[in-house]
């Protein structure tokens, strides 16, 4: 892993928690125990803090940045996929990300939510707990029920613990 300090600003790290080689993680981030994150994944903190919470799992090639005004915070047991980009948003606690899904500033997804492949999720755009979201640009589109719901943490728990 590539670990890049920027100002006074360097990665927070806990001890469980796994970086692959190839991911870099630059400034203001913290990764919570027992997260992962995949290869070739970039966390940029250079202008406000990211946040990744407790057993949660970033796939391969997945983007994180925020600009000033707009952290970045992923809750506990989050899922997210392969070439995801998240700018500046919120993912609640027990949510997945779909792979190719694009976040933008203030876009908030609540607790316990499915955000399908390839969803545009627009500058303020709030989503709350448990809704199914999809479209270009992203819509609620379902909700998810109480089975589901503790499948997607359950699953967020085994891929961070691989």
């Amino acid at each position: 892993m590539t670990l890049y300090r920027l100002d006074e600003h360097e990665p927070s790290i806990d001890a469980s928690a796994r970086v692959a080689d190839t991911a870099s993680v630059i400034g203001q981030v913290v990764l919570g125990a027992r997260s992962s994150i995949g290869p070739r994944c970039v966390l940029r903190g250079d202008n406000e803090p990211i946040t990744v919470g407790a057993g949660s799992h970033l796939e391969d090639g997945v983007m994180l940045h925020a600009d000033p005004g707009f952290p970045m915070t992923i809750g506990a047991d989050v899922t997210v996929e392969r070439h995801v980009m998240l700018h500046g948003c919120t993912i609640g606690d027990g949510s997945v990300v779909g792979e190719d899904t694009v976040a933008l500033n203030g876009a908030v997804v609540g607790r316990e939510c499915i955000v399908a492949t390839g969803a545009l999720l627009t500058e303020g755009k709030v989503f709350p707990d448990r809704s199914l979201i999809s479209g270009r640009p992203a819509k609620v589109t379902g909700q998810v029920d109480d089975a589901e719901a503790a499948r997607l943490v359950q699953r967020a728990r085994e891929l961070a613990a691989r």
